[in-house]
């Protein structure tokens, strides 16, 4: 690991205006509603590592992607890449190449009237990389890098299964020679074979080239595999942020212990799972204090006035944790460790 994070992620806060067209809002008397998709997370990610954000549909991870990216505007807070602002940082080309994306949908996120060695090349015109035969060159070494022939160049998206597809979308995100990716739930359009085939290549061209990677995925086996330290989201927050193998063996959050429930018992050891009930609350009208509070069995009445802040868990300094009940002991303490198996758990 470097001594400094390639990003920083600071109190980041995006709201979107939800609210009905002015006359709808007259006639039925209400006011503007404000959906809060991201609430004030923060996070860093050294050189060579992965981060990754996991948390049911709809708790803010690809608007948290789209942010670090500079696809969204944070209504509060800043991204720091590399220790410059990321509104500086992409003002110029040479910092904006060495930033990518990797899309969820590799049949949405491709252009199906490009030939795939036109899809490969586009960043490199962008940025003005190499020209003629050199381009040529670069993209036919993208292409096997990726484990695809140089004569795929030549065919359409839709000649491709999704698998190569997204194969296809990691050569273009490779082309400007990026240091930083951000990887939006690139194997959930997949199956379950193929996600491992590129998972795989993911870890190997990261050891190879030195890449740095904020991974967004609802899958708990995917991010295992891939992830350093893994942040758990809800509601726009972040709830506990732990090295993956910490988080999987001793979680400390109440929601990630749920989610841990969640998991198949492979081992058909018949140990008691505790289910989480209630539903999630809406972004809109998210309750006070602590998010959780509402479906919570540890709750008490500071979880439901007090927003609990992102604090070393008791026991341990390596996870950071935002619950009251851990801050004060009323969690348990670390719970035994348990296992998730190969199995492709989605939440």
């Amino acid at each position: 690991m470097a001594e400094s994070p390639v990003l920083e992620v600071e109190d980041l806060v995006r709201y979107f205006d939800v609210s009905r067209p002015w006359l709808q809002r007259v006639l039925a008397g209400e006011g503007r509603r404000t959906l809060k998709a991201v609430d004030g997370i923060s996070f860093s990610i050294p050189k060579g590592t992965t981060l990754s954000l996991v948390g049911e549909s709809g708790c803010g991870k690809s608007t948290v992607a789209r942010l670090v990216v500079g696809l969204y505007r944070p209504t509060r807070g800043r991204v720091m890449f590399e220790g410059v602002e990321l509104e500086r940082a992409r003002a110029v080309a040479e910092q904006r190449r060495r930033m990518q994306m990797i899309f969820q949908d590799p049949y949405a996120s491709l252009n199906p009237r490009w030939r795939v060695k036109d899809i490969v090349a586009e960043p490199i015109r962008a940025f003005g990389l190499t020209t003629g035969a050199q381009q040529q060159d670069r993209v036919a070494q993208l292409l096997t890098q990726v484990g695809l022939s140089p004569l795929d160049g030549e065919k359409f998206p839709h000649e491709f299964s999704g698998g190569q597809r997204q194969r296809i979308s990691i050569a273009r995100a490779l082309s400007s020679n990026p240091d930083f990716l951000v990887c939006d739930e690139p194997t959930s359009a997949l199956d379950v074979s193929v996600q491992a085939q590129i998972l795989n290549l993911m870890k190997d061209l990261q050891v190879r080239l030195g890449l740095t990677y904020l991974f967004i995925s609802h899958n708990l086996a995917v991010v295992r595999q891939v992830s350093d330290r893994i942040g758990v989201m809800y509601l726009g927050r972040l709830v506990e942020l732990a090295p993956a193998e910490t988080l999987f063996t001793a979680p400390r959050h109440p929601y990630t212990r749920a989610l841990m429930e969640a998991i198949p018992d492979l081992e058909m050891t018949g140990r008691q799972r505790i289910p989480v009930g209630g539903e999630v609350p809406s972004p809109i009208s998210p309750p006070s204090g602590c998010p959780f509070h509402p479906r919570c069995p540890l709750a008490n009445d500071r979880c439901k006035a007090e927003r609990p802040g992102l604090i070393p868990a008791r026991g341990t300094e390596q996870s950071l944790t935002a619950c009251h009940a851990v801050e004060e002991g009323r969690d348990g303490g670390v719970p035994a460790a348990q296992r998730i198996g190969t199995t492709a758990t989605a939440l």
